[in-house]
């Protein structure tokens, strides 16, 4: 298995993310190394990388060497962008780095960088119109896409590291300086024509750092019981709530907030003034977390070198065989208990009365129901529960991951967990319980009819005759091993639709 190392260099912080790829085009990270380096600090003064700086970086990328060497990593992207792109000296830099460290980094143009945000987040979410906004130290990027296709970008030449060293002064309270901050950045997009033009359907992304911070705090403040960043929604609300605590607390205090990584706290708020400009000038109120950005994006090109040209058309199924693929379940198995559960999910149709929205969750469930067969083949649907829910799997909104483990818990009997249920009843609906009851006796159904993992029942037709639903199999070959087990399942079947099951 091919092993691959992202470092990114930027001016706060350095990040190393390393990953598997497996055959087919997928990835997996399995570790990670970020330490805070703020070489974009005071450049703005003289242009010049700080000495002090620069040695910083080079200890922490000679630490990140070590790790890919006991790694055996074969190839390692190595990237700069908007701090080095604009400093004096770069060229020095990336030659004693290089030298020292046997980094070969690669400076980012404008355009570069903008492609990789934009890869990762096209390929991670399911956004059809979207701007997306990626604030780091010295730099914002903001990205119009429509229909998968790039519409408009500009680099904005500040960031949090930028835009706290401009506003610093002992002369200003917090919140004074938040404020020069806002009218500071409105005044520089108002010298951007387009984004005045955004139409009102378009979503805002937030990439990187403050953005992936801003969530945290959220969820600790809500108490969001599901711990997933990517996908996370923030309403206008809930962000201004955040923003207000925020910008009136003095450097010291700002630490104590829960959800604030210790390396950003003096610059967070000099961030939320900027995502709050943006959100002001563009009418922008709500917005959407990516956890995904320019490593991603660098990890979709090498692995899926399609995506240089075209985005993954379909996220979802992209992330779910990921997890199949790391997990080396039974792929064909798992794609015949889909396509035998969503005929169930049509057949039966009259009697669930559920809308076509469920057949995503009841996909994912299908898909993975053995995942948990990696940590052990015993109440492997009680580990494929806690799986599903940790796999941040992309392109699927939180309630439908939820739903997922909850229908892929029940596809091995009647191991319903209320109290789990009820951990999550802020995201869920009230109908959803019902429906996963439904859905996970369909999986029950499904997986029966390929118990011995043959593909002997093709195809399933359903007739609702009074008290009865008579399921008649289109087979090839003995399935009486099917149809048993299948039938093992009438009891659970007449709870929950009310019919008698036979099986034909």
């Amino acid at each position: 298995m091919e092993k691959i190392a992202v470092i990114d260099l930027g001016s706060n912080s350095v990040r190393l993310v390393l990953a598997n790829i497996m055959p087919g085009g997928y990835f997996v990270v399995f570790d990670e190394l970020k330490e805070t380096v703020r070489l974009g600090q005071d450049m703005e003064k003289d242009g010049f990388l700080k000495p002090s700086k620069v040695a910083q970086a080079v200890k922490t990328l000679k630490m990140f060497r070590k790790l890919c060497d006991s790694y055996n990593v074969d190839k390692v992207y190595a990237v700069a962008a908007n701090s080095l792109r604009r400093a004096k000296n770069q060229k020095s830099f990336i030659e004693e780095i290089n030298a020292v460290c046997g980094f070969k980094f690669k400076i980012l143009s404008e355009e570069e960088e903008a492609m990789h945000i934009y890869r990762g987040v096209i390929n991670s979410l399911d956004v059809p119109k979207g701007v997306i906004v990626d604030i780091d130290g010295s730099s914002m990027q903001i990205i119009q896409y429509n229909r998968r296709t790039i519409v408009n970008r500009v680099c904005m030449p500040f960031g949090a590291l930028t835009l706290n060293d401009l506003f610093d002064s002992q002369n200003h309270t917090p919140e004074q300086q938040i404020n020069l901050i806002e009218y500071y950045v409105v005044d520089q997009l108002s010298q951007v024509p387009w984004l005045k033009e955004i139409e009102p359907d378009y979503q805002l992304v937030g990439v990187g750092g403050s953005f992936r911070n801003l969530a945290k705090i959220c969820r600790r403040v809500k108490r969001y019981p599901f711990d997933m960043v990517h996908n996370y929604h923030i309403s206008g609300e809930e962000y201004g709530n955040v923003y207000d605590m925020v910008k009136t607390l003095a450097p010291e205090k700002r630490n104590k907030i829960k959800g604030i990584s210790s390396d950003r706290a003096d610059i967070f708020p000099a961030a939320l003034a900027g995502i709050t400009a943006f959100c002001e000038y563009t009418g922008m109120k709500e917005m959407i977390i990516s956890g995904a950005g320019l490593r991603e994006g660098i990890m979709f090109a090498h692995a899926v070198p399609s995506t240089l040209e075209k985005s993954i058309s379909d996220v979802l199924g992209h992330s779910i065989y990921t997890m199949m693929n790391y997990c080396e379940i039974n792929i064909p198995h798992a794609e015949h208990v889909c396509n035998l559960s969503i005929q169930l999910f049509k057949q039966l149709r009259v009697l669930h009365k559920l809308p076509r929205q469920y057949v995503k969750a009841l996909r994912i469930a299908a898909l993975m129901h053995d995942t948990g067969m990696r940590l052990k083949y015993y109440q492997h649907n009680k580990h494929t529960f806690y799986f599903i829910l940790n796999s941040n799997l992309y392109g699927i909104s939180h309630r439908d991951i939820i739903l997922a483990a909850f229908i892929a818990q029940g596809h091995r009997g009647d191991d319903f967990n209320m109290s789990e249920w009820t951990k999550y009843k802020d995201i869920l609906k009230e109908e959803d319980l019902v429906a996963v009851l439904k859905l996970s006796v369909i999986l029950r159904i499904a997986e029966s009819f390929d118990r011995s993992m043959s593909g002997a029942v093709k195809s399933v037709s359903c007739d609702v005759l009074g008290d009865s639903v008579i399921m008649k199999t289109e087979v090839e070959g003995d399935c009486s091993l099917e149809i048993k087990n299948a039938l093992k399942v009438s009891s659970d079947f007449a709870r929950a639709y009310r019919k008698n099951l036979e099986i034909l």
